[in-house]
C-alpha cells in the first residue's frame, strides 16, 4: 500500500487508474480469445461486442495526449460532500432536490457532476485543458470506448442514455445535455460526449485480437443487469447484490417522479428509433463492501466467501444490528454525514453475531427500498430477481426472503449485468430480437419466506432504530466559497 492508498482512506477518497481500467480491458479480452482457442473454438465466431460500466465514476483526459487528467473518481466517494454543500446552498430553498424534475436525481456526493465540479476546483490540470479545448469527461464507458476506437487518433466520444442519466446534465425528458443543468454546475459542454441509445454500432476496435470488431451495445452496470434479468415489462424489478446494492424497477415510458428518496433513472433504449423506457431505482452504497469491511478492517474472515459460515454459526444476531453507513446513506435517505454503526453490542456478541448482522443489514437496506418502490410504483413486487456476486451465499438469500416476506429468484448464471451489455450489442447487429429473449425459459432458484411477518416486521424496526443513530455523525467541515 502506498502513501496515497493510506490517504485515500482517511479522508474517504475513492480512486482508480483510469489506464489500468484499460489495460484490465485489453487484458480481459485478450484472455477471452485465448481461452476460446483453448476450447478449439474460432475467435471469429464473436461477432459483435458490448460494455458495461460503473456508471457514476468520474474520468477526465486530454483528448491531444489521449492521457487522463486526473485519477477516476469513483462513484461512492465522498470527497465531494463540500461541495455539495455549496450547491445545496446555490438553490432557493437550500433543497438538495431542487433538481430532480430535470434530472430525476438529488444533488448529492453519488452523481458524475458533482465530481466533475470538484475536479474543476481543485485540479488546475483540468482548468487548464477546459480553457485549452483540450479536456474530454466522461463515465468509464466512454473512456473505454474512445480509446478503443482510437484514442487521440480518432477516437469516438459518446454515451449512451443509461450512463448519461447519471450524471445530473441530461434532461430526463429530452435525453439531451440539458442547458439550465449545465449552467447550475458551470460546466462547458464542449467537454461531454455525445449521447446514444443503448443498442447501435458505436465504432469499431482499431487494434488487438479482436482488431474491425463493432462495439454495438453500452449499459449501466445495473441497467445492464435489468436488461439481462430481462425485466422488459413495467413493474418487474432486480436487485444486484456488489460492492452495493442496486434495486431496479422498470416502469415503462412514462416518467416516474419519486417523493421518497428514490431514483430516476433510463433503464435502456434499444435502438435509436426504439422508445426509452424508464425505472425507479434504490441505491444502497454498502454491500459487498461490508463484507470487504469485515475482511480487511477487523481481519474476522480470510475470504469473502467465508463471511457464510461464520454467520450461520448461531441462529439470529442476538440483539446485534449494523448499519453499515461508511459513505454516508443513500437511498432513501441521501445523508453523506451519516456513520457505520453496530448496536446492541453485550458481553456475549461474537464475531458470528456481527457477520450475520452484516449480512441482515444488506436484507434491511433492500427492505427498505422495495417498500417505497411498492408505494410509488403502484406495482407491489410478489418476487424479487436477485444477480451479483453475493447472491452466490445462500445464507443471505434465504435471510432476505424472510426479511421481505416474498419470494426470491436467483438465475443460474449470475453475472446478468455481462449478459446484459452482449444482448444489447447482439440486438443491435441483428444477431437476435431482444424483445423476444423475454420468453426464453431461465433455470433458477427460488427462496421462500420462512419466518413469520411479526417477526420480520419487529427485526426490520429494531433495525431503523440503529439507522437513526447513524444519523448526523460526521461534523462538517466548513467550505470556502
Amino acid at each position: 500500500m502506498n502513501d496515497f492508498d493510506l490517504l485515500s482512506r482517511s479522508q474517504g477518497w475513492v480512486e482508480e487508474d483510469p489506464i489500468e481500467i484499460l489495460a484490465s480491458v485489453l487484458t480481459c479480452m485478450q484472455k477471452a480469445v485465448n481461452n476460446l482457442n483453448a476450447l478449439n473454438i474460432s475467435p471469429a465466431s464473436i461477432k459483435t461486442i458490448g460494455i458495461t460500466n460503473q456508471r457514476e465514476t468520474t474520468v477526465v483526459w486530454d483528448k491531444l495526449t489521449g492521457k487522463p487528467l486526473y485519477n477516476a473518481i469513483v462513484w461512492l466517494d465522498m470527497r465531494t460532500a463540500g461541495t455539495v454543500d455549496i450547491l445545496v446552498n446555490k438553490t432557493p430553498q437550500k433543497d438538495k432536490d431542487y433538481l430532480r424534475p430535470k434530472c430525476g436525481l438529488p444533488i448529492t456526493t453519488y452523481f458524475s457532476a458533482v465530481k466533475l465540479r470538484w475536479l474543476i476546483d481543485n485540479c488546475e490540470e483540468v482548468r487548464t485543458a477546459i480553457k485549452d479545448g483540450r479536456c474530454l469527461f466522461g463515465t468509464v464507458d466512454s473512456w473505454l470506448l474512445w480509446n478503443l476506437t482510437g484514442g487521440k487518433d480518432g477516437g469516438k466520444h459518446l454515451t449512451d442514455v443509461t450512463n448519461a442519466s447519471r450524471t445530473m446534465l441530461m434532461n430526463i425528458g429530452s435525453l439531451e445535455w440539458d442547458m439550465d443543468l449545465l449552467k447550475f454546475f458551470d460546466i462547458p459542454k464542449e467537454v461531454l460526449p455525445e449521447i446514444r441509445s443503448s443498442s447501435e454500432v458505436y465504432g469499431q476496435l482499431v487494434s488487438g485480437p479482436l482488431k474491425g470488431l463493432n462495439i454495438s451495445g453500452i449499459l449501466g452496470d445495473q441497467q445492464a443487469a435489468l436488461v439481462g434479468q430481462m425485466c422488459f415489462k413495467p413493474g418487474q424489478a432486480k436487485n444486484t447484490y456488489g460492492t452495493g446494492c442496486f434495486l431496479l424497477m422498470n416502469t415503462g415510458t412514462e416518467v416516474c417522479e419519486s417523493s421518497h428518496g428514490l431514483l430516476t433513472t433510463v433503464g435502456y433504449q434499444l435502438g435509436k428509433d426504439k422508445p426509452v423506457i424508464y425505472a425507479l431505482e434504490g441505491a444502497v452504497a454498502i454491500g459487498g463492501a461490508c463484507v470487504r469491511w469485515l475482511r480487511d478492517n477487523l481481519g474476522i474472515i480470510k475470504t469473502s466467501a467465508e463471511i457464510e459460515e461464520l454467520a450461520a454459526g448461531v441462529d439470529c444476531v442476538g440483539g446485534c444490528y449494523f448499519v453499515p453507513a461508511f459513505s454516508g446513506l443513500f437511498c432513501p435517505y441521501w445523508q453523506s454525514d451519516a456513520r457505520g454503526v453496530i448496536c446492541g453490542l453485550t458481553q456475549f456478541t461474537t464475531k458470528c453475531h456481527i457477520a450475520r448482522a452484516a449480512l441482515e443489514a444488506v436484507c434491511f437496506q433492500t427492505r427498505e427500498i422495495l417498500e417505497i418502490m411498492n408505494e410509488e410504483s403502484g406495482i407491489p413486487l410478489m418476487s424479487l430477481q436477485v444477480d451479483g456476486g453475493m447472491t452466490a451465499n445462500k445464507l443471505l438469500m434465504q435471510m432476505q426472503s424472510d426479511l421481505l416476506g416474498i419470494n426470491v429468484v436467483r438465475p443460474s448464471m449470475p453475472e446478468t449485468t455481462a449478459l446484459g451489455a452482449a444482448m444489447a450489442a447482439g440486438h443491435a447487429e441483428g444477431i437476435w430480437n431482444i424483445e423476444d429473449s423475454a420468453a426464453a425459459t431461465i433455470t433458477t432458484d427460488t427462496f421462500t419466506p420462512a419466518i413469520r411477518s411479526k417477526e420480520r416486521d419487529e427485526r426490520f424496526n429494531r433495525w431503523k432504530l440503529a439507522v437513526e443513530r447513524s444519523m448526523h455523525w460526521e461534523v462538517p467541515t466548513p467550505i470556502q466559497e
